[in-house]
């Protein structure tokens, strides 16, 4: 029957990106990994779980499905036979790859990294791709909270080491791949974790890098990553001729022309680098088509981690900076104010950068005492973290402007009461 199709798994595979041929491989591997012998659960079984044909997979493969995906069986959709509930699967021990992600997560906000696995076993498989993907997805929590750090830094590119190390061992075209395309994906992360902190040299040569790896593994959503990262690298060091050539490389990846979801950010990265320029037909031109594909994005589809943050929330953000850059300071402030009313509360960084925009905004329209309210928010937002170096720099940018258009009295109070906190870039 159609209502019997277990839903909740085929969702988790599609979040993933886990073919039925490559969840079998997993689920052997982990079972491999649990008992000491490669499991044989075939195909047609994952079928009939996707079916609702079997609603209770076996013992061995239950404790498989949940060392690989990290959630409970019942998480997956699945239900005991029956009412027999007297038996339950006694609970597993933790498994390598939770152990795996904590330890990331350890890295990312100690003040060294620690090792990630001490030991693997010698055949590598689909399991290993989804735990370094569950481990890239812990970084960016982290970094939408924090914002990025060296530690960050350190973790990502341990990660990548891992992915790269395991690649050597794999035994499938289609896994190497897939490594090839986190050690990338990891490696990006790195790349704008020192973008955010403002440690812009290194960041340039991990995008090198990151980028050869995307190439190696013919992922065009990794090499977009990696274009939309150096042009805001090069927005940092304001080069605003390689940021927009940047950002139409973005433009001109396969996945940017297949997806409205990529093209919008792509279109988007390129009208900041033109307002920049000081071209702003050419930045509203771009904002416009930016606007125009992010209309035609199904919500409802999967997306890359990486690009999770970019929704119309963001777009609104970057309309406020685009707007702002090229003199519209009403249109800034009213897109700023869009942005924060979509903005999840999780991106604690990118509310906060936001709200400088916003300052910012209220500033050129001669709005002192608002702007200052409004860049006051973003010590209360960031409270308990440093803040990060880009947006740092931002505040700089603001109190630049405060002195040139405010009484000094002003702008000298305005230092002297967040001198504890912040201190230009």
């Amino acid at each position: 029957m159609a209502d019997s199709r277990n839903a909740a798994l085929a969702a988790w595979m599609a979040e993933v990106g886990m073919s039925a041929r490559e969840l079998t491989d997993a689920v052997n591997h982990a079972i491999r990994d649990l008992t000491g012998r490669l499991g044989a659960t075939s195909e047609r079984t994952v079928f009939r779980w996707l079916s609702g044909e079997n609603r209770w997979p076996q013992e061995r493969q239950r404790r498989a499905l949940e060392a690989i995906s990290g959630r409970t069986v019942a998480d997956l959709g699945f239900v005991p036979r029956g009412k027999r509930t007297t038996s339950p699967v006694p609970p597993a021990a933790p498994s390598e790859d939770t152990v795996h992600r904590r330890r990331f997560v350890g890295a990312a906000t100690a003040a060294v990294a620690v090792p990630l696995i001490a030991s693997r076993p010698q055949s590598v498989g689909t399991s290993d791709v989804v735990r370094l993907r569950d481990s890239v997805e812990a970084l960016v929590a982290i970094d939408a909270e924090r914002g990025g750090h060296t530690a960050l830094e350190r973790a990502a590119l341990a990660g990548a080491d891992e992915a790269l190390g395991l690649q050597r061992r794999s035994t499938t075209q289609r896994v190497r791949q897939r490594l090839f395309s986190l050690a990338a994906d990891f490696t990006a992360t790195a790349a704008w974790s020192l973008i955010d902190a403002r440690q812009l040299d290194a960041a340039g040569k991990h995008l090198d890098r990151a980028l050869t790896l995307a190439g190696m593994a013919q992922d065009s959503d990794m090499a977009m990553q990696v274009w939309n990262l150096r042009a805001m690298l090069a927005r940092q060091q304001k080069d605003h001729g390689m940021a927009v050539a940047a950002a139409q490389a973005a433009q001109a990846t396969p996945i940017a022309r297949q997806s409205p979801l990529h093209a919008s950010l792509a279109h988007a990265r390129t009208a900041i680098g033109l307002a920049n320029s000081g071209d702003r037909r050419g930045a509203l031109r771009s904002l416009g088509r930016a606007e125009d594909a992010m209309g035609k994005v199904d919500t409802t589809e999967p997306r890359p981690i990486w690009i999770a943050f970019y929704g119309p929330a963001e777009l609104y953000s970057l309309t406020a900076t685009v707007r702002d850059v090229v003199g519209d300071p009403a249109e800034a402030e009213a897109a700023a104010y869009r942005a924060l009313a979509a903005l999840p509360q999780t991106y604690r960084r990118n509310r906060a950068h936001t709200t400088v925009r916003l300052a910012l905004a209220q500033l050129h329209q001669g709005d002192v005492e608002p702007a200052c309210a409004s860049s006051a928010d973003v010590f209360t937002i960031m409270s308990g973290d440093p803040l990060p170096g880009r947006l740092r720099q931002l505040l700089g940018t603001f109190h630049r402007d405060l002195i040139t258009l405010a009484p000094p009295r002003i702008a000298h109070e305005w230092a002297d009461r967040y001198r504890t906190e912040w201190s230009p870039a």
